[in-house]
């Protein structure tokens, strides 16, 4: 049976934020047992089959997920109607999201942060010229909204 809702997890490379984002929530609903589908991507193309920043695979694996496995991949046509809801993790590319939707597009388009109550408008930080620290704050930024999102659909 296809879950009722499935999300598509969205930054600029697809090793950072979005890998993470996509862990979070899929851990959030499997320990909820909420049934969705849960997948990321990047609007750019420059990291495409590459695995998550060793950063990324750091920070996930200290709350116990292997993302080891996960491939940066492209947002492509299809997407605005495979997922019920895309998500992106900052503005620009929640500018880019909406620039690039096609006409017959399904999805419910918007910034991931929104799910938290009093971070509307805000986004994930972005760790990538940082140091470990900076991926502790992306993972606490993106727990929060995974737990948010898993509680709205409770």
């Amino acid at each position: 049976m296809k879950p009722n809702r499935s999300f598509l997890l969205v930054c600029l490379g697809n090793i950072c934020r979005s890998p993470l984002a996509e862990a979070a929530l899929r851990d959030a609903a499997a320990q909820a047992g909420v049934d969705i589908a849960v997948d990321s991507a990047g609007t750019g193309a420059w990291h495409v089959g590459n695995p998550p920043d060793p950063r990324s695979q750091a920070v996930a694996l200290a709350h116990g997920i292997d993302i080891a496995g996960y491939r940066a991949r492209q947002v492509e046509a299809a997407d605005y109607r495979r997922f019920t809801d895309i998500l992106a993790l900052d503005r620009d590319n929640l500018a880019e999201l909406r620039r690039r939707a096609p006409k017959d597009s399904t999805a419910r388009i918007g910034l991931l942060m929104d799910a938290v109550p009093g971070r509307g408008g805000q986004a994930v930080a972005d760790p990538y010229y940082g140091d470990a620290a900076g991926f502790a704050v992306t993972w606490a930024d993106v727990s929060a909204a995974a737990e948010a999102i898993v509680a709205e659909l409770r």
